[in-house]
């Protein structure tokens, strides 16, 4: 199982969120591109990075320091705020390994179908949920779509990759929600499955190998040191 540490970006600093919720928000490093250097010096290969001003805005706000991020020589996810065929061409163009559509995706479906299209496995979909319903707009706005619905869906598209993230559990290092993802391992048996929220422990990291993701984000639990770099990588290798 691969794991991917994450830097959310907002207002410049890396910052973690809980449940999403922008007034309970802390900032664990003024320098994001200072952590991502620490992340390469440590032997990580990817890492999830998320545009939180981008997620509110509709658009690319930290398009800038995506870029010098990605000058690290880190393998990149990014999402937040990708609502155009344009800026999906932008970021892979500089060669950012995995572009996340989130919002857009349920509101556009046009967009991912043409992305993915274009850029076959360079597209992945983030699907966000409170109480099983997909949430987007910087997770202010919850639909009616049910997360399983949604999963089918952009398998039917061709997506490759979904990263799912339980709102509830997000940011609250309580363990992920291990039935949903169990449920969609189900659903869509073709699909890589990134598990995205909870992540407490290493233990956590190796049940979600155990019932068959493909990727764990991990942001909180580095953060506030419950999970080392070195233990991400263990969990990697010994998943292989």
């Amino acid at each position: 199982m691969r794991v991917f540490p994450a830097i959310d970006l907002q207002e410049g600093k890396a910052v973690r969120l809980v449940q999403g919720d922008f007034k309970q928000k802390s900032v664990v490093n003024d320098d994001p591109l200072a952590q991502a250097q620490e992340f390469q010096r440590n032997g990580i290969q990817m890492i999830h990075v998320v545009d939180l001003d981008g997620a509110l805005l509709g658009k690319a706000a930290n398009a800038e320091l995506i870029e010098q991020l990605q000058a690290t020589g880190l393998n990149i996810e990014v999402g937040g705020g990708i609502r155009t065929m344009e800026q999906i061409d932008a970021y892979l163009a500089l060669g950012i390994e995995r572009v996340i559509i989130g919002s857009a995706a349920l509101k556009n479906p046009e967009l991912v179908k043409a992305a993915v299209q274009k850029y076959g496995e360079k597209i992945a979909v983030g699907i966000d949920a409170k109480n099983d319903k997909v949430a987007v707009s910087g997770w202010l706005d919850v639909s009616e779509t049910d997360y399983l619905q949604m999963a089918k869906e952009m398998a039917a598209i061709g997506v490759k990759t979904i990263i799912y993230t339980d709102i509830a559990k997000d940011g609250t290092l309580t363990g992920p929600n291990f039935s949903q993802y169990e449920q969609l391992l189900k659903a869509v048996p073709d699909i890589q499955i990134i598990a995205s929220g909870g992540v407490s422990s290493r233990k956590d990291l190796q049940q979600l190998a155990a019932i068959g993701i493909y990727g764990a984000i991990v942001g909180k639990a580095y953060y506030n040191g419950a999970i080392s770099l070195a233990e991400m990588l263990e969990v990697e290798a010994d998943a292989d």
